[in-house]
C-alpha cells in the first residue's frame, strides 16, 4: 500500500489507520499525515508502530519547529 499524497510505501501502523467517522481508510505516511493530523478523527493500531513509525514522527515534528 502506498500514501495517496506522495506514493511512499506505507508501514503496517500507517496501512491502518482508519478515518473515525467513516471507518475508511486514510491511505497516507504519517509525514503527509501530519498535515492534517489536528482537523482529523482517526482510529490507529498503536500495536502495529514500528521503531520507523516513531523515527518518522520525530522527524516531522523537528519540521515544525
Amino acid at each position: 500500500m502506498r500514501c495517496v499524497a506522495c506514493n511512499k510505501l506505507l508501514t503496517d501502523f500507517e496501512a491502518t489507520r482508519k478515518v473515525a467517522a467513516t471507518g475508511e481508510f486514510l491511505d497516507m505516511c504519517n509525514y503527509c499525515f501530519s498535515y492534517s493530523a489536528e482537523d482529523i478523527d482517526t482510529l490507529e493500531r498503536h500495536d502495529l508502530m514500528s521503531e520507523r513509525d516513531c523515527e518518522l514522527e520525530d522527524e516531522t515534528y523537528e519540521q515544525d519547529d
